[in-house]
């Protein structure tokens, strides 16, 4: 690997990125559902023939570091140039059931030369709850469609898509996903025609093994120790101990959640693949985000959570919540342990519909202020990374009127550098619809440090009546449905002024 030029190097970097973006530009082009091609809630990722992730997209970090688990349920399948996988079991591959994956190898001359993959959350996958996200599911079974890995060809994009609401939206988004591949299959078949297969495997080779060793000169920075945090994630019927242990040694971390809750009888369980995910994300973000994203980066963290725990659940359990909420509390108590302010802590999650139409959403919030600059506000946190749903488009296309879309002024907690505010979003119903609201930070607020306050904690009303942070119900046309989203963390004992 010596011997590869630097430069050349670079450029072949420079074309995986460029590949994975155009991947993600097809995939949101190509779209049909709001959710997709508005909101932007898809990733798309670059593997090596052993399934490792070479190459991202800056997209959604809970599908990312999770989607390694989708390849390597699917590598060991016999592979074949023009086909292509799909699943989205959370206990084979996937994260939850709205996120499906699809997953295709890339051949030059008949030889495996790796994988383009991308995830996107489709509006709907079946099941008794419109947008598949209920509230208080109690089995997989509950929240839709379980796809287990298999080809995806046009008999299987029919038979999956009869399942689920709104059919024509989600064949289309499905053959979208399926154009993204295609164009990066292409786009990797090219650049080993251009440099050499031989290139190009080493230059994936060494962008594996540069990443690692970025991360661990990061990590060997930090100062050596056993660090800890506790937190909870608001359950339906009672608050849900999280802990953490994490150990610095040398080049390495190891993240312990041994002393979690078990497993429990709702939807806020989440496969390790998310765990890990959650924990790569916020190690990026203590070392350096610079870091070419890619599996290189993983091979220095250790994440350990018991079997049948909320964070390394057993099948059948649930896990509609786990994969937004969980993650983003996984993300915060690995911030928390170093020492830093927490953000929303939450994605808000809004599903509405009926029969005839689904719609999702995640809202931002404040972000954490930092001992350099306060916390910005009306953001995406942590595992999101979404865009909002445009009023305009929202508007044009659901039974829904947005009637107060604003900064939630003066929710950030105070400090040297302030948290950022969160938002306020109001819809109205112009017919009746279902809604289902995934919701954290209604019970404990995000905290701060360094002597910095807490944000203010996050609001759902209906009607002006305040609802839990998890619930499921009915809206009446003319009824109205608001979310006050919390603010950030502060950084740093508040100035006082005499």
């Amino acid at each position: 690997m010596s011997a590869l030029d630097p430069v050349e190097l670079q450029v072949i970097v420079g074309a995986l990125r460029a590949t994975c973006e155009e991947m993600g530009a097809v995939l949101v082009r190509a779209a049909y559902s709001a959710n997709i091609k508005e909101r932007r809630d898809a990733s798309t990722a670059l593997f090596d023939a052993h399934g490792e992730m070479v190459m991202q997209a800056e997209h959604i970090p809970v599908h990312l570091g999770a989607m390694p688990a989708a390849v390597a349920a699917v590598r060991e399948q016999p592979q074949h140039p023009g086909r292509s996988w799909v699943l989205n079991d959370p206990y084979a591959g996937g994260t939850h059931l709205p996120d499906i994956t699809v997953v295709t190898p890339v051949f030059v001359d008949d030889a495996l030369l790796g994988f383009a993959a991308n995830r996107a959350h489709h509006a709907d996958v079946g099941g008794p709850t419109p947008g598949s996200m209920p509230a208080d599911s109690r089995t997989l079974a509950e929240e839709g469609v379980v796809i287990s890995p298999q080809p995806l060809d046009t008999r299987a994009i029919e038979r999956l898509a009869e399942q689920m609401r709104q059919p024509d939206q989600r064949r289309a988004d499905l053959r979208a996903q399926l154009a993204a591949n295609r164009a990066g299959a292409l786009r990797l078949a090219e650049l080993a025609r251009r440099s050499g297969v031989a290139t190009l495997r080493a230059a994936m080779a060494e962008v594996l093994d540069y990443a690692e060793r970025r991360t661990r000169a990061c990590i060997a920075a930090l100062p050596d120790g056993v660090l800890h945090a506790d937190d909870v994630l608001e359950g339906i019927d009672g608050d849900l101990p999280l802990r953490l242990t994490a150990t610095v040694a040398g080049d390495r971390i190891v993240l312990d959640f041994t002393g979690s809750a078990d497993q429990h009888d709702g939807n806020l369980n989440c496969p390790l693949a998310v765990t890990r995910s959650a924990c790569y994300f916020a190690v990026r973000v203590l070392t350096d985000p610079d870091i070419p994203p890619s599996a290189g980066t993983y091979r220095p963290i250790e994440v350990r959570a018991p079997l049948g725990s909320l964070l390394n659940a057993r099948s059948p359990a649930a896990v509609a919540a786990g994969n937004v909420e969980t993650s983003s509390r996984v993300a915060d108590l690995v911030l928390a342990a170093f020492g830093q302010a927490l953000g929303q802590g939450t994605m808000n999650n809004l599903t509405l519909g009926d029969e005839r139409f689904t719609y999702y959403e995640t809202l931002g919030g404040g972000q954490a202020a930092s001992p350099e600059a306060d916390g910005p506000s009306g953001v995406h946190v942590a595992m999101s990374n979404t865009l909002n749903t445009p009023v305009e488009a929202l508007e044009l296309e659901f039974p829904l009127r947005v009637t107060t879309y604003a900064l939630r002024r003066g929710s950030g907690g105070d400090g040297a550098h302030r948290g950022g505010d969160g938002i306020v979003r109001e819809l109205e119903a112009l017919e009746p619809m279902t809604f289902s609201l995934i919701s954290e930070r209604r019970r404990h607020a995000p905290p701060g440090a360094g002597g910095g306050l807490p944000g203010a904690r996050g609001r759902n009303l209906l009607d002006g009546e305040q609802l839990p942070g998890k619930v499921r119900g009915e809206l009446a046309s003319g009824q109205r449905l608001r979310i006050e989203t919390p603010g950030g963390g502060g950084c740093g004992a508040p100035q006082r002024h005499l």
